[in-house]
C-alpha cells in the first residue's frame, strides 16, 4: 500500500492561520489595494492569501530588524479598546513608545508641545512622590491629582519618545488615518497592520491579514518585537 505523501505547510502561515490572519471584510467593503492579496471568499467573507500576506511581513520584519540594529525607535499606535492592554505590552517588551487609545492630533506635527505636556505629567509625579505637593490646600492638590489623571491617560506612553520617531507601527490604517497623515507629513516611515478595507498605498510596510481580531493582531505584534528584538541582538555583536 502506497504512503500518502504529506504536505508540509508552513509553520508561519499555520501561525496565521490559527489567529485567524486570514479574514479580511466583505467583497463590498475591500479597498482596490487590497485585490492582490485576496485568496478567494468563504460565507461572503474574503480571505487573504496568507503566501502574500507572509511575503508582505517579512519585508515588514527585514526593516524592523534594520532599526534594532540601529537603535532606531518605533511608536506603536492603535485606537482600538479592545487591544489597549496588548499593545502597550508589546511596545513596553522592546522600549518602545505607544499611543494605545486616541490618537492627539500634532504628536508628531506639533511635537513640541505635546512634549511640553509630558514633561508637565512627568514632573507633577515626581513632584508627589518627593512629598513636594503636600504645600499646596487640599483643593489644590486635588486638582493637580486630576490633572495628572488625565495627561497620564493621554501621554503616558509617550514618554520615551524625546524626538520624531523613526517609524510607526499602526494597527488599521483606516482608524488611524490622522496619525498616517502626520508620519506622511513628516516624512516617517509607516509599518502597517491593515484589513481588506484599507488603502494599502498609504503604509511604506503594509502587513495586510485581520487588523480586528484580538489573536491576528497578538501574533503581529509578536512578530514586529520579535524582529526588533533580533536587530538587537546584531548591534550587541
Amino acid at each position: 500500500m502506497e504512503k500518502t505523501a504529506e504536505i508540509k505547510i508552513d509553520p508561519k502561515i499555520e501561525g496565521m492561520f490559527k489567529a485567524g490572519a486570514h479574514f479580511g471584510y466583505s467583497k463590498a467593503r475591500r479597498h482596490p489595494s487590497a485585490r492582490p492579496f485576496i485568496f478567494g471568499v468563504k460565507n461572503r467573507v474574503e480571505i487573504f492569501d496568507l503566501e502574500k500576506t507572509t511575503e508582505a511581513l517579512e519585508n515588514a520584519k527585514k526593516f524592523v530588524k534594520s532599526l534594532g540594529a540601529s537603535g532606531g525607535q518605533i511608536l506603536f499606535v492603535s485606537g482600538k479598546s479592545e487591544v489597549k492592554e496588548v499593545v502597550t505590552e508589546a511596545a513596553s517588551e522592546i522600549g518602545m513608545p505607544y499611543v494605545a487609545g486616541r490618537w492627539i492630533g500634532g504628536t508628531l506635527t506639533n511635537f513640541s508641545e505635546i512634549r511640553k505636556r509630558v514633561d508637565r505629567m512627568e514632573k507633577l509625579k515626581a513632584e508627589k512622590e518627593k512629598g513636594e505637593l503636600s504645600k499646596y490646600t487640599k483643593k489644590e492638590q486635588l486638582l493637580l491629582d486630576r490633572e495628572m489623571e488625565r495627561l497620564s491617560e493621554r501621554f503616558q506612553g509617550l514618554v520615551l519618545m524625546k524626538e520624531k520617531p523613526d517609524a510607526l507601527f499602526v494597527i488599521d490604517l483606516k482608524k488611524e488615518s490622522i496619525a498616517v497623515k502626520e508620519s506622511k507629513d513628516k516624512n516617517v516611515p509607516v509599518i502597517s497592520l491593515s484589513g481588506s478595507d484599507c488603502d494599502l498605498s498609504l503604509a511604506d510596510y503594509p502587513i495586510p491579514a485581520n487588523d480586528s481580531a484580538l489573536s491576528s493582531i497578538k501574533f503581529f505584534l509578536g512578530e514586529v518585537t520579535s524582529a526588533y528584538k533580533e536587530g538587537l541582538k546584531e548591534k550587541e555583536t
